[in-house]
């Protein structure tokens, strides 16, 4: 037997298991779930972090043998008073957003804190950047992170600390600076509100179960009695007929129950949000249309049978040439990757006399802008646990749209949706990338068919191969201006390609074709955008969902016009920048809440100009999924037999706080205890909202669950104690159906419930390397200011990542990259200072004046980049991610720049 020391205890293992990893032991056979899997071994997240004699070790990197004799901590081994201090600076900084990297970090703090403490150096927001760069972090930009780890090493052992911020940045009258201490800076018009109700910083739901590994995840869950494990099998190459699934070696192997494939779908095969496209599984006969194509679920007594006899499949098979470009698809007689033909949408249209307005224009440019593929690279890949429950299943899944899960599986299964109970396990970050069923169908059909639970947990590489992507664009702009930078027309081409199936591809590409001016006013304007089939993987929804791309575009062409007329990109932004009446690039007039825009312009202008090498961009993205759709919004409040609030919604908290809005929303029209409501999302027919997307769930859900909470709120005023409604229910529902579909007949079309607006200014040091990121956001009413800021924080910095480093190439529709760590996303040692402004113009339609946050944060930043670079070598740059350039040396690791020279030789190949 290997003997060590684990939080205290000494424990045992078999020789047997000495090769195992340190995490799989921890987790599977101690039942310490504080260190999470987010990379599969490769080092890199962090999330695994635990201490082995003192030192910070990644735990899928040791072998339980490599700890022999030796002690091992985890979070859970934390003396109490520090677990509490850590746990409460993370939380009252509010570094906590999805929670799923949070623990290791924890301990990563712990470890960075003791060394400094015995050493009496002073420790700096520099030296604990550097410290996290063995993390990766998905949601919060780490700038609280930092904060935290300062506070509580005041907290913990008064360990010397520096907390310097220079450079401050310069915010106008009117905005609020929120201080990343949770503090704010009020000039103007913001009073003080409670903290527990509607403008107040209420700690995020759950958060301290987060920091220290208590709150579960999907892949945490305990096991139920007879659990099977569920392992995919995808297709060997983008493009292939399959001739057979040969599952007769997995069947031999002990342990084993089951290998279902396409023939033993008892339903629907085919599933999809907008078509139904997408098959559960690729029968033999038929084509694959990308790597990510399911062949097979191997089902096992364990994970580990599961996956080895996965391996044990053969799939016989004809290869076939991939299309790999929409330019290929496009091309006559290219082969149709699906029966409609390889265009799936053009969404176009037409506003003025564009031809009349280019030939009037003193400047016109024409320019090509081409963006990348972008991976979301959410921390917790995707799992899914199904059980048979009556005549059909109950699904724990962590997808963003538990009501959309459920119809799909249902289709799959053959049953009536009333059988199928979808309930979310608040996930560990998505970003838009758990949107499309994955692998919560296949999951659902095993416990089906074969009337047991079943767990499927994906690992990072067939994470990477399975969920769809940020489309990468090529966008074609020739835009006209008067001598003094007025904007006068502009003819406007984009081709997306949506890679293999669907998903919500012409919906990205609608949006990208009606954000195409961005928050500029256009008279006359020609704009035509075609979502195109190919074989690369799956592209669909990615925060910002075709705005980032378009901004990109629109704000390289406002600094180049204001090149040629002699302005900087302050005055045209002004110039051009949208106001109350004016109209939207589809022709939907901008309400009052319009005046955002040149607040947020105003509040970064001086920083703009105090700057010696900067950029500056303008930002705007639709509140609601609109275009003559309706935007619903519903909550229920039920009182339980102990007294609480158990709030429903069909809304998914996935790390930006919506659960923390609920409880805050019921607190302020009731003057009840957060700490009394519960919040979850199932898919209950009274809470059926739709998925969790554009941006809307707080505008939509702060509306709804106003409506319930007043009723509530009525029924206690009859001097009812709380206990006394047990069992009483309390419905609200916001329906917005004001929009108009894109081929109205109308003169006033309306495309959007709202809008949010944005400016940044990206501000670069003598050496062209990021220093900092002002950012002024107008989000209507910041619900909660710290949450809000972080998430716009999240947001830039992700945005950053896509301007600089960040891509997800492919050579003949195969991914090169299949880590998360050559990914190319920004290091907390790299990220520069981001002070976040906001703005609140109250809009007429979202909850208390709310806008949406959630994906704004990145929309300008590519375009503020750009104009930094711009002015520190002069150069125009008009490919993303911007590589070139002195801000983005040292940003890649070597497998992300050894993989950007692999995409050239397979593009000197083609």
């Amino acid at each position: 037997m290997l003997e060590f020391w684990l939080n205290g205890q000494q424990v045992q293992a078999p020789k047997a298991a000495a090769d195992r990893t340190l995490l799989a032991f921890l987790r599977d056979v101690q039942g310490l779930t504080s260190a999470k899997d987010g990379c599969s071994g490769e080092g890199t997240c962090g999330c695994c972090a635990v201490l082995v004699d003192g030192k910070v070790a990644l735990a899928c990197r040791r072998s339980v043998e490599s700890v022999d004799d030796r002690q091992v901590v985890t979070v859970e081994g934390l003396k109490p008073l520090e677990q509490e201090i850590l746990r409460d600076s993370f939380v009252k900084n509010g570094a906590v957003q999805c929670g799923f990297c949070t623990p290791g970090i924890v301990v990563r703090a712990h470890a960075l804190l003791h060394k400094y403490a015995q050493s009496k150096k002073a420790l700096g927001r520099e030296d604990i950047r550097r410290a996290l760069s063995g993390h990766t972090c998905r949601c919060t930009g780490y700038q609280r992170i930092v904060d935290a780890i300062i506070q509580a090493g005041t907290d913990i052992l008064d360990a010397p600390s520096v907390d310097v911020r220079t450079n401050e940045v310069i915010i106008a009258e009117g905005a609020r600076l929120i201080d990343r201490t949770g503090a704010e800076t009020m000039l103007g018009e913001a009073g003080p509100a409670a903290a527990s109700g509607v403008g107040g910083s209420l700690s995020n739901y759950r958060a301290g179960e987060k920091v220290l590994g208590r709150k579960d995840f999907l892949a945490d869950v305990k096991a139920p009695p007879r659990l099977l494990h569920g392992a995919v099998v995808f297709s060997p190459v983008p493009r292939c007929r399959v001739v057979a699934v040969n599952k007769s070696a997995a069947l031999a192997v002990d342990g084993v129950v089951a290998v279902l494939t396409a023939a033993d779908v008892p339903g629907e095969r085919h599933i999809g949000l907008l078509s139904k496209d997408w098959p559960l599984f690729v029968a033999p006969g038929e084509e694959t249309r990308c790597v990510g194509d399911v062949l097979a679920l191997v089902v096992g007594e364990s994970a580990d049978i599961a996956r080895r006899a996965s391996q044990e499949i053969v799939i016989e098979h004809e290869k076939l040439a991939p299309l790999t470009s929409p330019a290929a698809a496009l091309a006559d007689g290219a082969h149709k990757l699906h029966p409609g033909g390889n265009l799936l949408e053009t969404c176009a249209f037409r506003r003025g006399d564009v031809e009349k307005a280019l030939k009037s224009s003193d400047v016109v440019i024409e320019e090509t802008f081409v963006t990348q593929r972008i991976e979301h690279a959410f921390l917790e890949p995707e799992a899914a646990i199904a059980a048979p429950a009556g005549d059909g299943v109950k699904v724990l899944s962590q997808g963003q749209g538990v009501h959309d899960d459920r119809r799909q599986i249902a289709s799959i299964l053959g049953v009536d949706e009333a059988v199928v109970d979808v309930e979310l396990v608040s996930n560990g970050g998505a970003f838009g990338g758990k949107e499309d069923l994955s692998i919560q169908g296949q999951t659902a059909l095993a416990a089906f068919l074969l009337g047991r639970p079943v767990k499927t947990v994906l690992s990072r590489e067939e994470s990477l191969l399975l969920h769809p992507k940020r489309h990468p664009l090529t966008l074609a702009y020739t835009v006209g201006a008067d001598r003094s930078g007025k904007l006068l027309g502009a003819r406007v081409r984009i081709v997306g390609d949506t890679g293999a199936y669907a998903s919500v591809g012409t919906k990205v590409m609608e949006r990208a074709a009606g954000h195409s001016m961005g928050p500029y006013q256009v008279d006359s304007v020609d704009v035509e955008a075609k979502t195109v089939y190919t074989n690369n993987p799956p592209c669909g929804a990615m925060r910002g969902f075709g705005a980032n791309q378009a901004a990109f575009a629109i704000e390289g062409v406002l600094d180049r016009i204001a090149a040629r007329v002699g302005i900087d990109g302050l005055k045209i932004r002004r110039i051009n920048l949208l106001t109350p009446g004016d109209r939207f690039a589809t022709g939907q007039r901008m309400g009052q809440s319009a005046k955002g825009l040149s607040r947020c312009l105003d509040a970064v202008a001086r920083s703009y100009q105090h700057a010696r090498f900067a950029g500056i961009a303008c930002g705007i993205k639709n509140t609601g999924i609109g275009n003559g759709q309706a935007d619903i919004g519903r909550v229920l409040l039920s009182v339980t037999d102990t007294a609480r609030i158990q709030a429903f919604t069909g809304f998914t908290e996935m790390g930006q706080g919506l659960f923390t809005i609920i409880q805050q929303v019921v607190a302020e029209e009731t003057g009840l205890d957060p700490s009394l409501i519960d919040v979850s999302t199932r898919s209950l027919p009274e809470v059926e909202c739709g998925m969790t997307t554009a941006s809307r769930a707080t505008a939509l859900s702060t509306k709804a669950a106003k409506r319930a909470a007043v009723k509530l709120n009525e029924a206690l005023r009859g001097n009812a104690p709380l206990e006394q409604l047990a069992g009483q229910n309390f419905h609200g529902e916001f329906i917005c159906d004001i929009t108009t579909a894109p081929d109205a007949d109308t003169d006033e079309p309306v495309t959007h419930m709202a809008f949010s607006f944005a400016a940044q200014v990206v501000v670069l040091n003598d050496d062209g390397r990021l220093e900092r990121v002002i950012a002024a956001h107008d989000v209507g009413r910041a619900i909660n200011p710290v949450q809000c800021s972080g998430q716009i924080e999240g947001g830039v910095h992700m945005g950053l990542g896509y301007a600089l480093s960040e891509d997800f190439p492919c050579v003949d529709a195969k991914p090169v990259v299949s880590k998360l760590g050559d990914l190319g996303i920004i290091k907390a040692k790299d990220t520069p200072t981001i002070d976040v402004i906001i703005i609140e113009e109250p809009d007429e339609v979202g909850g208390y004046g709310s806008k949406g946050v959630g994906e704004i944060g990145l929309v300008p930043t590519a375009g503020a980049v750009a104009g930094a670079l711009n002015s520190y070598d002069g150069k125009w740059r008009t490919t993303l991610p911007m590589t070139d350039s002195e801000a983005a040396k040292g940003l890649r690791s070597p497998g992300a720049r050894k993989a950007a020279v692999s995409v050239v030789r397979g593009r000197v190949g083609e």
